[in-house]
Order: structure tokens, then sequence, then C-alpha cells
């Protein structure tokens, strides 16, 4: 067969793959979109933090044993980074989760998988459509929870300097742009908790499990890596990567957890979501 024959047919399977896996992935938004769920979270991120601040701002005895909990009334720079810190904790592995956990998981909870296969996409572009639906919400809800944090404490307290980890004052301009990052800087490990959730819900095919499990992994992950004489262990934790944002609030910046946060986070991305594609490939998906 000729080149130039093999070159048109090379084009349509390329395309084909294209459309299977924008087909899938259209019809995942459109369930996302149609969830309460789903719209309750993003509901939840936008307004929440507003009301966080103002409530925060109100209390007479701020939270000092927190990082930045001792400033949040004097810079307005002060409680996005409060905030994030609290949501390293526990909030970032729920949000992601509560759609990754369960995108898979709720195919085999409906018995819907023959139904989705004997169409004219391949598991390749389901899986690839899935995953793109699900890595999208992580992203649009970090974004708007972010948004709502910084836009809402800058207008409740203020535009004053920011006072860094080391004590240096940092003038608004800067201390904007370095909360934007710092914030910027949870994509990456947001992005692998959600390749864990796919992972959990593809193997396990249990909404439940898929949901709560990186919930609980994300706690025991930081009690592990509170402990001494773990360095090594510590720095290849996911949740580690939560914390390199403190890089960019020294006197003297550096970047070196930041670009390790951002190389662990996406080794686990790899790592979880070869392994669930894997998995989803060789499933005998014939009894429904």
């Amino acid at each position: 067969m000729s080149t130039t024959t093999l070159a048109p047919a090379t084009s349509r399977v390329q395309q084909s793959r294209r459309t299977g896996t924008g087909a899938v992935l259209a019809v995942e938004v459109r369930k996302l979109t149609a969830q309460l769920r789903t719209r309750v979270t993003l509901l939840l991120a936008l307004i929440a933090p507003a009301v966080v601040v103002v409530v925060l701002d109100g209390q007479q005895n701020p939270p000092k044993d927190t990082l930045y909990g001792r400033y949040i009334h004097q810079s307005g720079y002060a409680m996005p980074l409060l905030v994030l810190g609290f949501a390293a904790q526990w909030l970032f592995p729920l949000l992601t989760s509560i759609v990754a956990g369960d995108i898979f998981a709720s195919e085999d909870q409906h018995g819907t998988w023959k139904t989705v296969l004997t169409r004219s996409v391949s598991r390749s572009a389901v899986f690839c459509g899935k995953t793109l639906a699900a890595a999208g919400f992580a992203t649009l809800t970090l974004a708007v929870l972010a948004a709502s944090t910084i836009v809402s404490s800058l207008v409740v307290v203020g535009t004053q300097p920011l006072e860094g980890l080391t004590g240096q004052l940092i003038p608004p301009h800067t201390a904007l742009w370095l909360v934007v990052a710092s914030w910027a800087l949870m994509l990456a490990p947001l992005l692998g908790f959600t390749a864990l959730a796919i992972l959990l819900s593809v193997k396990t095919r249990n909404p439940a499990i898929g949901v709560a499990a990186p919930l609980v992994l994300g706690f025991c992950s930081q009690l592990v890596g509170s402990l001494g004489n773990v360095d090594l262990l510590r720095r290849v934790l996911l949740t580690t990567s939560f914390e390199s944002w403190h890089g960019l609030l020294v006197q003297h910046r550096f970047y070196d957890l930041a670009v390790e946060g951002v190389l662990v986070s996406a080794a686990w991305t790899v790592v979880c979501l070869t392994a669930a594609y894997v998995s989803l490939r060789h499933r005998d998906i014939t009894g429904g």
C-alpha cells in the first residue's frame, strides 16, 4: 500500500479518535452540569470564602497558631494564605474527589458500561473524555475558590503590605502576584489527587470509596509527613506539594519546593492514570 493511501487513512483514524474523546467529554460535561452536587460545589466555592473572610475579620482573637493567622487583620493578602493552608489539609482532596471518585464507578453502580461501550467510542476515548472532564472540574473549582477568596479578602480587609515568612515587608503589587502564584501552585497536587481518585474509582468500582478514600489517604499522608526522620518519604508524598508555596514568601525566594512539588505531583498523576487506564482496558465488562 502506498504512502499516499496510508496518509488519508491515518488522518481519518486520528480524526475519529479525536471525535470520540470529544464526544465523551461533551457528554460528561453535560452530565456534570445537570448534577446538583457539582453545581452546589461550585456555588459553595464562590460564596463560602466571602463568608469565612467576613467571620474571621470580625473575630477579636485571630487564629495565631496557624500560618498567617496573626496577620489577617493587618493585610488582605494574609487571609488568602490562611485559607490556602487550611484548604490544603482536607478541602482540596475532597473537592476533586467529588467528581473524579465517582466518574467511572457510577457506570458500575448503574450497570451502564455495556451501553456506553456499544456506542462508536473506544475504551481509550471513554477514559480520556472522563479524565478530562474530572480534571476540568477540579481546575474550575480551584479557580473559583481562589478568585473568590482573594477578591473578598482584599475588599473586606484591604490592600495593605504583607509581612513575609521571614519578617520582610512585601509591597501590595508584589504580594498580589505572590498570592496568586501560591494558589496556582495548588493545581499540580490537586490534579494528582484527581488522578488518585480516578484510579480508586476504576479499581474499586465503588463511588463511596472513590470519593472518601482520597480524603482519608490525604489525612494519613499528612500524619506520616509530620513524623520525624522520614524526610525522603515526606518529599514524595502528594500532600507535601501543597506546601510548595512557602518558598515564595521568604526574603530570598527559592523555587526548589515549587519545582519539586510539580514534579512529584506529575509523577503521581502519570502513575495513577496509567494504572487506571490499564485496569479499564483489561476489565471484562460484558456482564454489564
